[in-house]
């Protein structure tokens, strides 16, 4: 499993007639392996959860999501998983199967909130506009293989 974390002030995602948005917190691009299992959801969600990337009053990254009330906009990302190693052309073979994936994305939002965060998701398997405005910037790649953070 892989998810690129960015913090930010705002963000939202547009697919047609269906929109989110979300003020202070993170957008998650969020990607499922072939090899993606239910431990690395769970590992994945609760270091997100408890990441602390938010300044305290010290100006310290010191502060949680939960800590400072933020909010979770969630994309689906299978792009996460291009292999780029032959041709111009990515392959995306190493990405989960799409009625697999949307399972196992549906249920890492599902664990997130089960760690007290609102979670706002995209549509999965759609095209879809994201607007952002990075806080930092601060982007993290977490990256989970058998239920142990890489």
């Amino acid at each position: 499993m892989r998810v690129v974390l960015q913090k930010v002030k705002q963000a939202s995602v547009t697919a047609g007639d269906y929109f989110q948005s979300i003020d202070q917190g993170y957008c998650l691009l969020v990607g499922i392996g072939q090899n993606t299992t239910e431990k690395d959801l769970n590992t994945v969600a609760k270091k997100i959860a408890n990441t602390r990337i938010f300044e305290d009053e010290h100006g310290k990254m010191n502060l949680s999501i939960n800590d400072v009330g933020g909010k979770i906009l969630s994309i689906s990302q299978f792009t996460l998983y291009a292999n780029v190693k032959k041709g111009n052309r990515p392959s995306f073979t190493d990405a989960k199967t799409p009625e697999i994936a949307k399972e196992m994305y549906e249920k890492f939002n599902e664990i997130l909130k089960g760690h007290q965060l609102e979670v706002f998701p995209g549509v999965f398997g759609e095209m879809m506009e994201i607007s952002l405005i990075n806080d930092g910037p601060v982007t993290i790649i977490f990256e989970s293989v058998e239920g142990k953070i890489q």
